[in-house]
């Protein structure tokens, strides 16, 4: 990887952290930009408590100056608001044993685990008895930090006009009109609370996800990412790993929650003959064309220059009121699951998620193909790129 990043931090610690190396000098960058990325993640209808609370801000650290980057690693901060109530609790210094820190300490601990999430496992492999220092971890909250990393990706693609956008097709057992051009609605999407098309749909959402919350349930859904003006031969078919759908789904997967991934028509392909499935190519005026996207812009590992697709399932958040049978990992007894405030759906978020994940593949593959020291020297790459292929 070029583009690499890692994040740290807790849902309920001090802060969130990225460090983002392989950024090439010269490319516009700004807090402003990036909190506009945060604020997309955070809208939603069906969104819990903790939105009220947190107003995502970053602060750049280092690899910025005078509003372009480097080419030194940027270092990304957002505060977490929640922090003033969660000092002791969350302290990284060993506290005094008083009565009082030991009351907020117990109070915070969790033993019942919440089956779906990553308690259970987690906190037998890494021999925690407090399930809180699991469950802090791998909280959605981590997503910020790669929304904040997405912005960054982002603002190197709009330097090669490849702009990207999200929107959802369900949620619970409402479906949508999944055979849009998204880039046709981008307002109706971006001010929809569902990220989706059609005041019809988005009511019978809305209606989904009242009847779930007043029944202390969560709801799932699934969503669509799509790209365009991405060029053609980003990835590769020669390696495993350097497949552009296989680094797309990888990333995508990784979300929390996210428990299916396909490229352009996906699954819906094991059920046609191929001659319904494969894109045909067409000639005209010394220019290749397509009526069909059925690949989803990729094929072979490869992009062919048509847009990049990408649909996703998530699954019903497990943290909920109406608790699950589970068990307690000091007692070893039959239990209800822990529960703590939790969104009862965060569909539209995960697709703004997903949206970013999307672009730190496309930006790492964009610096395989183009080199990644300066932006100039990627555009004279780039440039010379495409009136070759442009030739052929």
């Amino acid at each position: 990887m070029i583009f690499r990043f890692i994040t740290s931090g807790e849902s309920h610690g001090k802060c969130l952290n990225a460090i983002i190396e392989g950024v090439p000098s010269g490319i516009s960058i700004s807090e402003e930009y990036i909190n506009n990325e945060l604020a997309r993640r955070q809208a939603g209808y069906g969104r819990g408590a903790r939105m009220n609370i947190e107003h995502d801000k970053v602060v750049i650290l280092s690899g910025v100056r005078h509003g372009k980057s480097t080419g030194a690693p940027i270092c990304l901060q957002i505060e977490n608001k929640d922090w003033e109530n969660w000092r002791i609790a969350m302290s990284v210094s060993e506290l005094d044993n008083t009565p009082e820190n030991e009351e907020i300490i117990n109070s915070k601990k969790i033993v019942n685990v919440r089956p779906g999430h990553a308690d259970y496992a987690g906190a037998l492999k890494y021999n925690q008895y407090d399930v809180r220092n699991i469950l802090e971890r791998s909280s959605a909250r981590e997503t910020a930090a790669r929304v904040a990393v997405g912005a960054v990706a982002k603002a190197v693609l709009k330097e090669f006009s490849i702009e990207g956008i999200s929107y959802v097709t369900q949620i619970g057992k409402v479906i949508g009109d999944k055979n849009i051009n998204p880039f046709d609605y981008v307002n109706e999407i971006e001010n929809s609370p569902f990220r989706t098309v059609g005041v019809e749909t988005g009511q019978k959402m809305k209606n989904e996800t009242d009847e779930a919350k007043a029944q202390g349930d969560t709801l799932g859904g699934r969503f669509c990412v799509v790209f365009k003006n991405v060029p053609v031969g980003l990835g590769s078919h020669v390696h495993w790993d350097r497949k552009l759908d296989g680094q797309l789904a990888q990333a995508v997967m990784s979300i929390q929650a996210v428990k299916s991934v396909e490229i352009g028509m996906g699954s819906a392909a094991a059920g046609e003959f191929g001659s319904k499935v494969h894109d045909e190519i067409f000639a005209e005026n010394g220019k290749y064309y397509r009526k069909t996207n059925n690949a989803g812009g990729i094929e072979g590992g490869i992009s062919n220059g048509e847009n990049i697709i990408v649909y996703a399932s998530m699954k019903p958040i497990p943290t909920m009121k109406k608790m699950l049978n589970s068990v307690a990992l000091d007692i070893k007894e039959n239990v209800k699951a822990h529960f703590e405030r939790s969104d009862t759906c965060a569909v539209p978020a995960c697709a703004v998620v997903a949206e970013s994940m999307c672009a730190i593949v496309l930006v790492n593959a964009l610096f395989e193909k183009f080199t990644h020291d300066s932006l100039f020297e990627m555009k004279k790459n780039y440039e010379n790129y495409i009136k070759h292929i442009s030739e052929r």
